[in-house]
């Protein structure tokens, strides 16, 4: 059971690319982002040209620019590390993975009946698909009024001039790439499709990557903060309910879990509760040294191992026995011996 729940366990980097900490690979994705979303401003500029946009193509570019801001408002939070911007980073960065997807799911169709239209017997119809007239006069498609795939040149005599000749050019229909009507199983079958794809998948696999690292730091810097400000504070698990779970550090009772943000700090780790809160393998000794990094960063001194231990034998009550109180004047101690007894 073990094995199979590790197994189905969602990946948790511990560094980016194995050279660098997830707070600075947290820090480049979402650079990376902010110049993936400064292209609204270039596509809504596209409109002062007379550029016509499908609605599914202007609401691309709005929404590029909405998500530009809210980059923008969490990513300064970063190396301040507050739970509750980490946090919304995290989510909103799937949030746009899947918006991306969507997109990019939509414009990828079209762009393919595009391709089957101009290899097909309906080329220059109108193109099909959301947007397809604007990816079909941006393409560099000419819409030849003939579609052949195949041109052959036979010389004849001139008419009237012996020695001179004319060229014909006889054009032959390429019956393996044509169609009859344009479909997404023929565009996807072309030959520069297979590159398209490849290219596409490919993207979105370091795509799925940076999700990880992001959910990864976001993860690091709430349990350090719950380590920080829990009510047992020795452990990360000892102030929950569930020995399983970490206490979530935005329950009403917190700083963090009042007014508005406490209760979208509550939503967000609801949608993940065991990917936050959970318990997971290596996670003391991983959030141990990254707290050790930190403290290195900052000049901070590590603290003393034996206060540390007996403040927290201290806190759990396994400690040593209180001391005894001070003998008041007129008051003594009587020691009896063992053997006055016989």
């Amino acid at each position: 059971m073990g094995f199979t729940t590790r197994w189905y366990r969602i990946p948790r980097p511990q560094t980016f690319l194995y050279l660098m900490s997830l707070r600075t690979g947290t820090e480049l994705i979402t650079l990376s982002l902010l110049l993936n979303k400064v292209s609204g401003f270039y596509g809504l500029l596209a409109l002062l040209t007379g550029l016509h946009l499908s609605p599914l193509q202007l609401s691309m570019y709005i929404y590029s620019l909405v998500a530009l801001a809210v980059t923008v408002l969490l990513a300064s939070h970063i190396r301040t590390q507050s739970p509750f911007h980490c946090l919304a980073l995290a989510c909103f960065y799937i949030l746009d993975s899947v918006i991306n997807a969507a997109y990019t799911a939509a414009f990828g169709i079209t762009w393919f009946l595009v391709i089957s239209q101009h290899n097909s017997d309906a080329s220059g119809n109108k193109a099909p698909g959301p947007g397809g007239s604007t990816i079909d006069e941006i393409s560099g498609f000419t819409s030849p009024q003939y579609n052949v795939s195949h041109v052959d040149v036979a010389l004849a005599p001139d008419q009237g001039v012996s020695p001179g000749y004319e060229a014909v050019a006889i054009g032959r229909p390429g019956f393996s790439t044509t169609a009859s009507e344009p479909s997404l199983g023929h565009g996807v079958l072309q030959p520069e499709s297979f590159s398209s794809i490849i290219t596409i998948c490919a993207l979105w696999a370091i795509r799925v990557y940076f999700v990880l690292v992001i959910m990864s730091y976001s993860r690091l810097v709430l349990r350090q903060h719950i380590a920080a400000t829990s009510r047992a504070n020795t452990a990360l698990h000892t102030g929950s309910k569930s020995t399983a779970m970490a206490e979530n550090p935005f329950s009403p009772h917190f700083a963090e879990g009042r007014g508005w943000k406490g209760k979208l700090g509550r939503f967000m780790v609801a949608l993940g509760r065991t990917y936050w809160l959970g318990s997971g393998e290596g996670d003391e000794a991983w959030m141990n040294n990254a707290q050790s990094s930190r403290r290195r960063e900052e000049g901070l001194a590590s603290p003393i191992p034996g206060v540390v231990e007996r403040e927290r034998r201290r806190r759990s009550g396994t400690g040593p026995p209180p001391p005894m109180p001070p003998l008041q004047a007129g008051q003594y101690l009587r020691v009896q011996d063992a053997t006055d007894g016989r």
